[in-house]
């Protein structure tokens, strides 16, 4: 197989997709904006070749890349990148040299959370309901209807960047008044509750090979907006009902070879499951480890089997809980490491920085650490955002 992998340097994980790829026999080509030599040594052994661009913006330049691997190496078997960012780019390119995979002219599907609503409406999981485009005259007929708070957010775009929650009529004609001219926005009505993840790997054939799910019980637009810390579970079992509503999202979207991470809101009013957003990728903030290590497996290779040689094999029980738990730099925390490694000893499986474009939500350094229950980890979240007042 002769697989483009588009910037394999960033995220860092997705250099382990590049390297597990490489690993099952994989030829794998490079394209990134970043000097060859700044590549870890692993990523450079594993790529045959590595084209670097001046821009990963100029479709120009990646249609370049990859016309000058056709002609070397004859046509590719796949084009992707782990990047929500590049979803669209990712599609033009398999449309361009007619490889494998999402096609441009169903990205948007993927992109624009208001085209979401239609697959997750064929479904039959219950979404919010949302206004597009929300103006002065559209933005009180819907609130008539739903009452605040009301979150908006942009219709194209993964995080939480610039969605809000609006409480009252002031807070909403500010909103309408400062929003930025050039990015379209939806309003959706305001769910109170936690969200639950259907994480997991569909084969070509269609068939399921894995399955995870994370729990959130903090609000992410939260976290965002008053730069707090984040913390999550990676859960041991998926309950059957995410199970469920992840499986037949993935039917609606008729989705094939990817990693996913879909979003579900449970409703703390009537416990009720609402599909949120679907992200066709691997999730961000250290989730990809929070899987191996709650399942004791290496989903990197899991997926890159799956690539390579198509789906096989039973998915892996879960073992352990999971747990992620970030610090600010700007709070004072109660214990120090030297203490929550003391504490906690082998608990602890990982600790590091986080890239500093992800460290609003995610945090500016990280603990992950697991437990024989969800009790254990939230236990162990506990004391290390402990503050100091």
């Amino acid at each position: 197989m002769k697989f483009v992998f588009f910037s394999p340097h960033f995220p860092s994980s997705s250099s382990e997709f590049a390297i597990r790829l490489h690993q099952e026999g994989a030829t794998v080509l490079g394209i990134g904006d970043a000097e060859y030599t700044s590549l870890e040594p692993r990523l450079q052994a594993a790529l045959t070749e590595y084209y670097r661009i001046d821009s990963m913006e100029q479709q120009d330049d990646i249609l370049r890349a990859v016309g000058f691997f056709t002609h070397k190496y004859g046509k590719m078997d796949r084009f992707e990148s782990m990047n929500e960012y590049w979803l669209e780019s990712d599609a033009q390119m398999r449309t361009d040299f007619n490889i494998e995979g999402t096609k441009a002219d169903f990205v948007d599907n993927l992109k624009q959370k208001s085209k979401m609503k239609d697959f997750f409406q064929k479904s039959g999981v219950d979404t919010v309901r949302f206004l597009k485009n929300p103006d002065q005259e559209s933005a009180a007929a819907f609130i008539q209807q739903n009452g605040f708070p009301v979150v908006v957010k942009p219709d194209l775009g993964s995080g939480a960047s610039m969605t809000y929650k609006l409480s009252d009529q002031e807070e909403l004609d500010y909103f309408l008044h400062t929003r930025p001219e050039d990015t379209e926005f939806i309003m959706e009505e305001f769910v109170d509750g936690i969200i639950l993840t259907y994480d997991g790997l569909i084969d070509r054939d269609g068939i399921i090979r894995f399955q995870a799910s994370h729990r959130f019980e903090q609000s992410i637009m939260k976290v965002v907006s008053d730069d707090d810390h984040l913390r999550y579970f990676c859960l041991k079992d998926v309950d059957p009902e995410v199970e469920q509503a992840g499986r037949s999202i993935l039917q609606a979207f008729d989705i094939k070879e990817r990693f996913f991470h879909i979003e579900l809101f449970k409703s703390n009013k009537d416990g009720r499951l609402i599909a949120l957003e679907v992200n066709m990728r691997p999730p961000g903030a250290w989730m990809t480890d929070a899987i191996n290590y709650a399942y004791d497996v290496d989903v990197y290779s899991l997926w890159a089997q799956m690539v390579v040689h198509g789906g096989k094999g039973e998915p892996p029980a879960g073992h352990y809980y999971t747990g992620y738990a970030s610090r600010k730099d700007w709070k004072t925390y109660a214990h120090t490491h030297e203490e929550i490694l003391q504490q906690f000893g082998a608990g602890i499986v990982r600790y590091g920085e986080i890239e500093a474009i992800f460290s609003r939500a995610s945090g500016n350094r990280a603990y992950q650490f697991r437990a024989d229950t969800l009790e254990g980890v939230r236990a162990i979240a506990d004391y290390i955002q402990a503050e100091r007042h």
